[in-house]
């Protein structure tokens, strides 16, 4: 049998996908690591047990392969029929026997897999609308499902953290959360730096801001909303440690 590859031949596109199939793999081995009694365990993300986390990653695989369909065929098929259908889907997906739970993971990635490798190389510029409505071609859906898997690595509370993430997973994601945050005019009067860069984000005028500094996947870590540990705050209303992120998503 002959062996089957991307269409696509550009060399940006050919390392996204590369960086979205190795934290694929690397949620896969986090999930594998856990007992199936430990899928009952808690996460990092507030009400979310483990199985809400692989349910919710299993299905966005799904989701994202519809918007890779819409590309390809130009057929509108949008990720999910609404904001209420996904968190329905996800505590449906929560119930599942931990078998079914894993096979949802395991196949829901394959075929999103297969989606991306079959996309005519021209298509991957075709115009799909995300879940928060936003118009995007369809190679930023390798982003989105980057985030994903990645992010929720970590969230599965299994020895996964900030530091696994590559640097230029971590730095893009910074990049989205802040712009998120200037968006919505939440990053007034505060100033996010990493140790050992030139890379600020937030309010850069402000002339007495609050400034969060530390290493790379700590920032993160923090402008995600997953804990504070590693960084230091300085400027007004840090006396008693690091202020909450703004909210991003």
């Amino acid at each position: 049998m002959v062996a089957r590859h991307d269409q696509t031949t550009d060399p940006a596109l050919l390392d996204a996908l590369l960086q979205a199939r190795r934290g694929t793999a690397f949620f896969a081995r986090k999930l594998n690591e856990l007992s199936d009694a430990e899928l009952d365990g808690g996460t990092l993300l507030p009400g979310w047990t483990r199985r809400h986390v692989v349910a919710h990653v299993g299905y966005n695989a799904r989701a994202i392969a519809r918007l890779i369909e819409w590309a390809a065929t130009g057929v509108e098929t949008p990720m999910y029929p609404s904001p209420e259908a996904r968190n329905h889907e996800i505590d449906f997906g929560s119930t599942l026997s931990p078998i079914a739970l894993r096979h949802l993971f395991d196949h829901s990635a394959v075929h999103l897999n297969v989606e991306w490798r079959d996309l005519p190389a021209d298509a991957w510029h075709h115009k799909v609308k995300t879940a928060q409505g936003r118009i995007v071609p369809a190679e930023e859906t390798v982003w989105m499902r980057t985030r994903e898997v990645w992010m929720h690595a970590v969230d599965l509370d299994n020895g996964a953290t900030f530091s696994d993430i590559p640097v230029p997973v971590l730095e893009r994601l910074l990049r989205d959360i802040t712009s998120a945050w200037h968006t919505r005019g939440t990053d007034t009067g505060l100033l996010v730096k990493v140790d050992g860069t030139d890379l600020a984000f937030g309010d850069v005028g402000a002339a007495d801001p609050t400034t969060v500094t530390g290493p790379l996947p700590a920032v993160v870590q923090w402008a995600a909303g997953r804990g504070s540990h590693g960084v230091t705050a300085t400027g007004p209303g840090t006396t008693e440690g690091s202020p909450a992120a703004p909210k991003w998503i």
